[in-house]
C-alpha cells in the first residue's frame, strides 16, 4: 500500500506540510464508516470556498473576448441567482441544477449559485445530442437547466424538460432570459446549511458500454482536491527555495482554462481560482491567437487544459517569451500526455514554466495521482505519486490480492476524493466501489514511489480528453446500411493522444462511401467519437476461438 507519506522528491516537504500543525495538516475521520485522512484547515465546502476567496471585489473574475466581469459583479449575481432559485423556484437543499453550456462566463455564476444554495449541481457534456442532452436532465430529476443558445436549440422538442434558463440572445418561446432572473438589484444569499459530507455534484460519464452514468460528489471531495493543489504548488515553492532557486516576482494570479468546465479537470480549475482569487479567462472554443492575446493582456501565470490544446500553449510560450513572461505554471491532463511535451516545456521554457499532471477521473474527482515541477522533467513517464490523502492498492483484477511493487495489476484508491457512487444505479456502483476503494479499471504498477499507468482495462479511447467508448460506437457502425462487421481502437494521435480509428468489413456489393458513413454518424455520436480514420478490410475481422475480436492484432496492423 502506498499513500503520500511514501514518497520520494516531493514527499519529506509534502509530509511536513500535512502533519499536525503543518499550513495543510491532516487529521482522522471516519466517512460512510470509512476511515480516512482529511485536511483540517478550511474551506470545508464549495459554499465555504467561494464565500472565502480573498479576491477583492475591483479584480476581475472572468475574462471571455472582450467581457470583464469583476469579482464583486460576480457575486452580486451569484446572490440573485441563487436567490431565484430558492424563492422563485422553490429548490431545496439536495435538489438538481443542470447546466449545459460551453466555457462562458454565466457558467461559472450557475455554479456557485448553485453550491452556495446548498443544491446539487449537474454539468451536461456540451458536445452531447439534444436527446442525450434531455435523457440525462430526466435522470438527475433536474428542476432547473440553464442553457446557452446552442444547448436551448438542441434541447427544443425534447418532452418532459424543467424550466430552461437561456444566456446570450433572446430566449425562445417557453424559455426564460437569463437577465430576467439575475436582473440588476442585490440580494441576500440564502440562509441554507451545507455539510461537508452533503452532495455538490452529478457529473455524468460513461462506462465501457457507453450507458450513461452519474458521479455523485460530495463538497468534501472538491475541497480536497482544491486544497492538494495548493498544498502541492506550496510543496514546489518550498522545495525551489531549498535547491536555492530565486523565488519568482509574486504576480496576481490568473488561469487560462481551456479545459471545458463541465469536465471534472475544468471544475478543478474553476474552483482553484476562487480559492486563489485569481481571474479565469475562458475560450469558447479552442483558439490559439486568442490565447496568446489572453495570456498577454491579463499576465495569466497558469494555463490548464488537455495536451492537444498545451501543446499549442508550449509553443506560444517559446515563440513568444516577452507576451509569455507571466506564465508559470502549465497544468495537463484528461488523456495520455507524451514524455516528448513535458521535455519540450523542461527545454524551451527551463526557468520560466514548468509541467503539471493530474492522475484521475471523474470518480475520483480529478487527480489522485500528480507528477509536477522538476519530479515531472525527471519522470515524464509516470503519473506521478498519490496526493495528500489518497491511498494507493495495485490488485491482481482476477483474484483481488495485493500485488508486488513492480508488478502490473489494476489501480485501486481510497480516499477523500473518492465518489460516493452512481446516481440511482447500484449495480454499477458495487461494481467498481468495495470497502471505500474504488476499483479504476486502469492497470499500471508502483516503481520506487512512481506511478506508471501501462494500459486501459477498459475499452475506452480518450480523445483529446474525450471518452470515445468503442462498444457505442461499433454498435453505430453496425447499424448502418452495408457494414457487415466493426471494430473500433485507439490510434496514436501527435496533437489528441489517441484517435478514433474504425475497422470495418462490408457486406458484399454494398460498402458505403467512408464519407457519407462519418456524415451519418455524426447524427447519432458526438463529433469526437466519429472515427477520423476507417479501414475497410476484404478479409473478416481477427477473432478469438470464442468469437471476440482481437483488437491488438489490429492495432499492430494499424500500426504497420
Amino acid at each position: 500500500m502506498t499513500d503520500h507519506a511514501d514518497r520520494v522528491g516531493l514527499g519529506p516537504i509534502l509530509a511536513e506540510l500535512t502533519a499536525p500543525g503543518g499550513e495543510f495538516a491532516m487529521v482522522p475521520v471516519t466517512v460512510d464508516g470509512i476511515a480516512m485522512r482529511v485536511h483540517e484547515r478550511g474551506p470545508h465546502t464549495l459554499r465555504e470556498l467561494y464565500l472565502t476567496s480573498p479576491a477583492p471585489d475591483e479584480r476581475t473574475a472572468t475574462v471571455y473576448g472582450d467581457e470583464r466581469c469583476p469579482w464583486g459583479e460576480h457575486r452580486r449575481r451569484v446572490r440573485a441567482l441563487a436567490r431565484w432559485l430558492v424563492d422563485d423556484q422553490g429548490l431545496r437543499p439536495g435538489e438538481r441544477l443542470a447546466i449545459a453550456m460551453r466555457n462562458v462566463p454565466e457558467w461559472t455564476v450557475a455554479f456557485w449559485a448553485g453550491v452556495v444554495a446548498g443544491l446539487v449541481v449537474v454539468p451536461l457534456n456540451a458536445w452531447w445530442t439534444g436527446e442525450q442532452l434531455a435523457g440525462a436532465l430526466r435522470h438527475a430529476q433536474a428542476r432547473v437547466v440553464v442553457a446557452d443558445p446552442e444547448r436551448v436549440a438542441a434541447l427544443a422538442g425534447q418532452a418532459d424538460l424543467p424550466p430552461v434558463v437561456a444566456v446570450r440572445g433572446d430566449p425562445p418561446s417557453g424559455a426564460l432570459a437569463w437577465d430576467d432572473v439575475v436582473g440588476a438589484g442585490d440580494h441576500p444569499l440564502p440562509d441554507v446549511a451545507v455539510t461537508p459530507d452533503d452532495t455538490a455534484t452529478i457529473i455524468y460519464t460513461s462506462g465501457t458500454t457507453g450507458a450513461p452514468k452519474g458521479v455523485v460528489t460530495s463538497h468534501r471531495s472538491h475541497v480536497t482536491n482544491a486544497l492538494n493543489v495548493a498544498c502541492l504548488g506550496r510543496a514546489n515553492q518550498l522545495a525551489a527555495a531549498r535547491r536555492g532557486e530565486p523565488a519568482p516576482a509574486s504576480a496576481r494570479p490568473g488561469t487560462l482554462l481551456a479545459y471545458p468546465m463541465f469536465h471534472i479537470a475544468g471544475l478543478n480549475g474553476l474552483y482553484g481560482a476562487a480559492l486563489s482569487g485569481a481571474t479565469l479567462a475562458l475560450l469558447h472554443h479552442w483558439d490559439p491567437d486568442e490565447a496568446l492575446r489572453l495570456i498577454a493582456t491579463e499576465q495569466l501565470t497558469n494555463a490548464s487544459g488537455v495536451p492537444a490544446v498545451l501543446r499549442d500553449v508550449v509553443e506560444l510560450a517559446v515563440e513568444h517569451p516577452r507576451e509569455t513572461a507571466s506564465l508559470t505554471r502549465i497544468a495537463m491532463g484528461g488523456a495520455p500526455i507524451p514524455p516528448s511535451l513535458v521535455r519540450r516545456v523542461a527545454t524551451g521554457l527551463a526557468g520560466r514554466a514548468s509541467a503539471a499532471n493530474g492522475y484521475g477521473a471523474t470518480e475520483t474527482t480529478s487527480a489522485v495521482c500528480a507528477n509536477t515541477g522538476a519530479d515531472y522533467a525527471a519522470h515524464p513517464d509516470s503519473v506521478g505519486r498519490p496526493v495528500p490523502g489518497t491511498e494507493l492498492r495495485v490488485v491482481d483484477p482476477v483474484t483481488g490480492d495485493e500485488v508486488p511493487e513492480g508488478t502490473v495489476g489494476e489501480l485501486c484508491f481510497r480516499g477523500p476524493q473518492i465518489m460516493r457512487g452512481y446516481w440511482r444505479n447500484e449495480e454499477a456502483t458495487a461494481a467498481v466501489l468495495r470497502d471505500g476503494w474504488l476499483h479504476s479499471g486502469d492497470l499500471g504498477l508502483v516503481r520506487e514511489g512512481w506511478v506508471y499507468v501501462v494500459d486501459r482495462a477498459k475499452d475506452v479511447i480518450v480523445r483529446g480528453g474525450e471518452n470515445v467508448f468503442c462498444g457505442e460506437v461499433e454498435a453505430a457502425l453496425l447499424a448502418q446500411p452495408g457494414v457487415l462487421e466493426a471494430a473500433v481502437v485507439g490510434v496514436p494521435h501527435p496533437r489528441l493522444g489517441e484517435d478514433v480509428a474504425a475497422v470495418l468489413v462490408a457486406v458484399p456489393g454494398a460498402a458505403p462511401g467512408t464519407d457519407a458513413l462519418q456524415a451519418a454518424l455524426r447524427a447519432v455520436l458526438p463529433g469526437f467519437a466519429v472515427p477520423g480514420t476507417v479501414i475497410w478490410r476484404p478479409d473478416p475481422l481477427p477473432r478469438t476461438a470464442t468469437g471476440k475480436i482481437l483488437k491488438d492484432t489490429l492495432r499492430r496492423e494499424l500500426a504497420g
